[in-house]
């Protein structure tokens, strides 16, 4: 069987599909790829075993055929040839044969029907709709707060909670939370799944910057999401999510707006001298008047003033200036909103017009 496409068709879905691969697994076949062809669609597969991304491409050929391929050769393959070579690929029982122009590539193949392919889970399930974009600007709001490597292994990933008529998604790694939501078509009874940070992660890459849907399918052990030619199937973290109501304040009276720029860049100039293991940042709060004081362990300061429109409490608190600097980076809003109770409690940051944002940071003492 042999099957004749271009680089350039092979090489961004490749890309694509081979970033799930892990470099060294106790499982040989788990570097490979599935690789199957039929129906004039050529199909990759790859998998960890808790997550399996799948990917069509349009392609003109006859008959049918599979394989499976090491991931990582055949990328480094495609991206050393020439733009716009044409790639022909032939099977011989344990091998595969690429050739295009001089170039010939003999690489070994594992059986397909070895491959562990992940299959949709039977049973009850939540499908919900959302454009392509708007989840991904809604992953990339909170996805920095996720926990990395946290013994509560609940906090490494996303809640996707979809409640009503909303769908909210939440990551917290136990000092910070980011809270965001956004409106669905229909109502739906309560279902919620957590969401792994590597499926976080990989989902950011893949979704485009179109209008196109996403359908996402949520189970209590699955969740399968399925947009344009991709489609990504994935475990789902097993275990309860804090309950983000408690952490998320209301009433906080010591308020004030502020350039988002400007305080993001006044932010990164004082940790350049804070401690670099706590990189604690003292925010002291003045009428009309923000200072934001750093020092370190060689007695070294740095201060940055800001005049803002304020009338509340004077407030001396302090915070893990890196949680601050994230949230400022992954937003968009032309200006911020900071919310304070006292100098004990956490700041609530939120933006202008947008009720469906929401960070959280709990102080530090300094």
């Amino acid at each position: 069987m042999n099957i004749q496409i271009n680089r350039e068709t092979l090489l961004k879905p490749l890309n694509s599909v081979a970033s799930i691969v892990e470099k060294r697994h106790t499982l040989p076949i788990l570097s490979n790829l599935l690789l199957e062809a039929r129906q004039n669609k050529i199909f990759l597969t790859a998998t960890d075993l808790e997550m399996q991304i799948s990917l069509s491409l349009d392609s003109e050929i006859e008959g049918e055929f599979s394989t499976t391929i090491a991931a990582k050769k055949l990328l480094d393959i495609c991206r050393s040839l020439p733009d716009n070579s044409q790639i022909s690929m032939a099977t011989n029982e344990s091998r595969i044969t690429l050739k295009t122009g001089k170039s010939r590539f003999n690489l070994q193949t594992l059986p397909t029907a070895d491959y562990p392919v992940m299959t949709k889970t039977q049973g009850a399930s939540t499908l919900v709709t959302v454009g392509q974009r708007q989840l991904k600007e809604l992953l990339k709001q909170v996805e920095f707060a996720m926990a990395q490597q946290d013994i509560r292994y609940y906090l490494n990933g996303l809640l996707f909670e979809v409640i009503a008529n909303r769908l909210n998604i939440v990551g917290t790694d136990g000092h910070r939370l980011s809270f965001t939501s956004t409106e669905l078509k229909q109502n739906f009874d309560k279902q919620e799944i957590i969401l792994p940070r590597k499926t976080v992660i990989e989902l950011i890459k893949l979704l485009d910057d179109s209008e196109e849907d996403v359908q996402v399918e949520l189970s209590s052990t699955q969740v399968n999401f399925s947009f344009g030619n991709i489609k990504l199937i994935s475990k789902v973290i097993d275990g309860k999510f804090p309950d983000y109501n408690r952490v998320i304040p209301t009433g906080h009276q010591n308020t004030f707006t502020i350039d988002r720029v400007n305080v993001l860049l006044a932010m990164q100039r004082a940790s350049i001298l804070s401690n670099e293991k706590y990189r604690g940042i003292r925010m002291v709060l003045n009428k009309n008047n923000l200072k934001l004081i750093s020092t370190n362990s060689d007695q070294e300061e740095a201060e940055e003033e800001l005049e803002l429109d304020y009338a509340g409490d004077a407030l001396d608190i302090g915070f893990n200036v890196t949680y601050l600097i994230d949230v400022l980076n992954n937003t968009n809003s032309e200006t911020i909103v900071f919310s304070f109770s006292d100098a004990n409690s956490s700041c609530l940051i939120t933006v202008p017009n947008n009720n469906h944002y929401k960070y959280v940071v709990m102080p530090m003492r300094i």
